[in-house]
């Protein structure tokens, strides 16, 4: 899967570097996330899954699209924000998606409200990111051909690890609407993205979403335990990815070598993300912050800054939420 994953980023990103276009690499990047989703899932499973995964990464782009035409109006930008967090979160719980959270709905929401569109650019742009999605979507089952070859199950590829059991088996869960703990997790992520958002904004900061983004990531799924420990690791392996990232974009490194990181960046992001959150974002740190830095180059030392000081501003946020969550569950008798 994880080699999947990089091959699915790797292949339009090089296409957009050899036409010369790497202004859309988001566009491109957000629609291959879509081979993050269904990892560890018999192929009957693993189709309904990429399907709906794709959907809401291409509803999240083009709503991101829409602002980025309108001017990015913050009113508007607010209320695509709170639909794409709020129903990000229903909809990972109802679906029982992994990753269980809506941190890569918003990350491409507010990307894509971020890059200045014409309108004559709307359909390309947005066809770029669905025929990405639409690759990742058939690199990511294309196992299910390998599968009926004759023996594969037993022989040198169960042995070299390329076949392995495929146990997860995620069922559609409406009853998770009717459960307070979920309604708490959106709860949580609507008023923390808010307030993030909004004090990024009134003092300033020059990547305002990356507060927004550390918020989504720093709450816990619904239904998880509101573990301070498992908030702290999320906020480590944010810093130690922006770190990482310093290093590797300091010095003004070629496209190449930017797309290079995106792939290995992809790669691990996706062996790490179902096993433990907190590590995966070492590795979907530099990936977000190198996207972002091919669509706009900005210089490395203000990216890093800002990401720097956003990071804590929406991780005191979501540890604060976490805490008065955690209060709540103890009033209110909810056992996570």
């Amino acid at each position: 899967m994880g080699l999947r994953a990089a091959l699915a980023v790797a292949v339009p990103l090089s296409v957009l570097f050899a036409v010369g276009r790497l202004d859309l690499t988001a566009y491109a990047t957000f629609g291959a996330f879509t081979a993050l989703y269904g990892r560890n899932e018999p192929y009957q499973y693993r189709v309904r899954t990429l399907t709906v995964a794709a959907i809401a990464l291409l509803v999240s782009i083009a709503a991101g699209i829409g602002l980025a035409v309108a001017g990015e109006p913050l009113p508007l930008v607010a209320v695509a924000l709170v639909v794409v967090v709020g129903g990000g979160t229903l909809f990972v719980t109802v679906f029982q998606i992994v990753p269980p959270q809506s941190l890569f709905f918003v990350f491409a929401l507010l990307v894509c409200a971020a890059i200045p569109t014409a309108p004559a650019d709307v359909l390309p742009r947005l066809g770029l990111a669905a025929v990405s999605a639409a690759f990742a979507w058939l690199l990511t089952m294309s196992g299910w051909a390998i599968r009926r070859i004759p023996g594969a199950s037993q022989g040198l590829l169960a042995r070299s690890g390329l076949v392995t059991e495929l146990r997860r088996r995620p069922g559609i869960d409406t009853a998770a609407l009717r459960d307070p703990r979920v309604w708490l997790t959106v709860v949580q992520n609507v008023v923390g993205v808010l307030l993030a958002g909004g004090i990024a904004l009134a003092f300033g900061f020059g990547h305002a979403y990356w507060a927004v983004v550390s918020v989504v990531a720093v709450i816990p799924p619904a239904r998880a335990a509101h573990s301070i420990s498992r908030s702290l690791h999320r906020i480590v392996g944010t810093v130690v990815g922006v770190a990482v990232t310093a290093v590797l974009l300091s010095w003004s490194p070629p496209a190449a070598f930017v797309i290079a990181v995106i792939v290995v960046c992809q790669f691990f992001a996706e062996i790490l993300v179902a096993r433990h959150y907190g590590a995966a974002l070492v590795f979907i740190t530099p990936l977000a912050l190198s996207v972002s830095h091919l669509a706009n180059p900005t210089p490395i030392g203000t990216l890093v800054i800002d990401r720097v000081l956003e990071t804590v501003l929406g991780a005191g946020i979501g540890i604060v939420l976490v805490l008065l969550a955690r209060g709540f569950e103890r009033r209110r008798g909810l056992a996570p």
